[in-house]
């Protein structure tokens, strides 16, 4: 049974018109402006293929230590009871609309060198971690987190549950469930969180900056580039910005087809 076309009342698609405009426009400025004839030579570049290399590094490893720790929070708060699950929630949430800046800043509080956990990993392991690539994938995964433990949650509760406790009916350890039943089912979830999550790091700078400063080949990365080059050269901008529209636009196609209604 086709399906009918309806037409969208005047009130509802001169709003919708506008803001699409007022998302495509700022891309379609971006794509007029770039530096198309030497854009091969502008991405071969030292700095750019540095900042690139440096982005994709650390971006893959903050999303595997998310997860690694957020496939279980996930799972810890779509499986089980208890009395602060709400605030635990709302915790993990915190960092999506906390400003990078402020989560930062909070970065260095506790993992400076004089930070309440960065103080013993200095003294006691010779540990510093502020403005070293290690910071830059830690903040990366602070920002990313949530993106991950939401969409996860997400599929463990589209889950049917009667399929785990089948499993466990049968014999199974609840080790056994969760991997042997529980992965498989919402791999796709968990494969769209990780992707989310990687985009998330990839695009990271508020945090980034502040946590790990913005130095050349150790921790500036695409977005840090991006910033740098906008004072002294717009059009490296220009085409640092072109390679991070073009690697979220890859990305979003990609979920688009399969699990992103």
């Amino acid at each position: 049974m086709k399906r009918r076309r309806t037409r969208a009342p005047w009130m509802l698609a001169v709003p919708a018109a506008l803001a699409l405009a007022f998302l495509i426009l700022p891309l379609v400025g971006l794509l007029v402006r770039a530096p198309w004839r030497t854009l091969p030579q502008r991405l071969a570049e030292p700095a750019v293929l540095e900042a690139l290399r440096l982005s994709l590094i650390t971006a893959t490893l903050a999303t595997a230590i998310c997860l690694v720790l957020g496939v279980p929070l996930a799972w810890v708060l779509a499986r089980t009871r208890f009395r602060a699950r709400r605030l635990v929630r709302a915790l993990v949430t915190v960092p999506m609309v906390l400003p990078p800046v402020v989560g930062g800043v909070a970065l260095l509080l506790v993992l400076g060198r004089n930070g309440l956990v960065g103080r013993y990993l200095d003294d006691a392991f010779g540990i510093t971690l502020p403005f070293t690539t290690a910071a830059v994938v830690i903040a990366e995964a602070f920002v990313a987190l949530p993106f991950l433990v939401i969409t996860v949650e997400g599929a463990l509760r589209a889950a049917d549950p009667r399929f785990e406790e089948a499993a466990a009916t049968l014999g199974a350890s609840r080790w056994t469930v969760f991997r042997r039943v529980t992965l498989p089912l919402i791999a796709p979830g968990v494969l769209a969180g990780g992707v989310l999550c990687w985009s998330r790091a990839l695009g990271e700078f508020g945090a980034t900056i502040t946590f790990a400063g913005n130095f050349p080949g150790e921790t500036q990365t695409m977005p840090l580039a991006v910033y740098l080059a906008l004072e002294t050269d717009p059009e490296a901008a220009i085409v640092l910005s072109l390679v991070l529209l073009a690697v979220s636009v890859a990305i979003l196609s990609a979920l688009r087809e399969r699990w992103i209604p």
